[in-house]
């Protein structure tokens, strides 16, 4: 579905990505691991066209996407969805419009056919009879569950979701994953999920890639990933405990 193949990203003399390869498959979650800084959600952006790589090329489902134009990324586009960290919603829009959004900026269905989509899309993130809600009227997870409703309103093929969990508590991180499962079941899609949660990642992916320092340096199924022994994936993990113990 996605392939990368010696892709690179610089910003000035900044090397954000070093010559990425990386193959993701057809229906499979993979989870995007790494710390602050190492490149994760830049990785994203090239993905979704936001950014052009320096060097290198991207497939999405065959398309090779870094010399498309506007237009034709646009296209490609429809076919992926995007939760963003903060949810992204319009403020100024309720939360039926927010979800319908994409569906009336670039399909010609009819009013009723969106409303229709809206209130199933709510129905599946578990969000009955929001729709004439305003964002401000949102808790933190219900607006990543309105932005997820948003991404999947396209029918896309593939959802990216950058720090899908970030500002929730943990009951809510854990009702976050279920549901990016249940979209895995429910929709077949590809799911690439940039995650700084470890245990998040273990839930939710078929398989773990850590980025450290802009390189790929580990790409594995979740069990296998757990036994590697790369001194950078352990201090990375040893991180994350240290950082919960300390009530970071």
């Amino acid at each position: 579905m996605i392939q990368l193949k010696d892709v690179c990203m610089t910003f000035g003399k900044k090397v954000a990505l070093d010559h990425i390869n990386l193959t993701i498959q057809d229906g499979e979650t993979l989870a995007i691991i790494g710390g602050s800084g190492s490149g994760k959600s830049t990785l994203l952006r090239l993905l979704i066209g936001l950014i052009k790589p320096t060097s290198g090329k991207i497939w999405i489902d065959g398309d090779e996407i870094t010399h498309m134009t506007e237009k034709e990324l646009d296209t490609v586009r429809m076919r992926m969805g995007m939760v963003f960290q903060y949810s992204a919603l319009f403020d100024s829009m309720t939360v039926g419009e927010n979800v319908a959004f994409g569906l009336e900026e670039h399909t010609k269905k009819k009013k009723t056919e969106i409303e229709r989509i809206v209130k199933e899309k709510l129905h599946l993130v578990g969000l009955d009879g929001v729709e004439n809600l305003m964002p401000s009227e949102l808790s933190g997870g219900m607006k990543k569950r309105v932005g997820l409703a948003r991404a999947i309103a396209i029918e896309p093929e593939v959802i990216l979701y950058d720090e899908p969990s970030s500002g929730l508590d943990p009951i809510m991180t854990e009702k976050i994953d279920h549901l990016i499962i249940h979209m895995q079941e429910e929709l077949h899609v590809t799911s690439v999920v940039v995650t700084h949660d470890m245990a998040s990642a273990c839930r939710i992916a078929d398989r773990i890639a850590m980025i450290y320092e802009g390189e790929l340096i580990a790409v594995a199924p979740v069990d296998a990933f757990m036994q590697l022994k790369d001194e950078r994936v352990q201090a990375f993990f040893h991180s994350l405990k240290t950082g919960k113990e300390q009530g970071h």
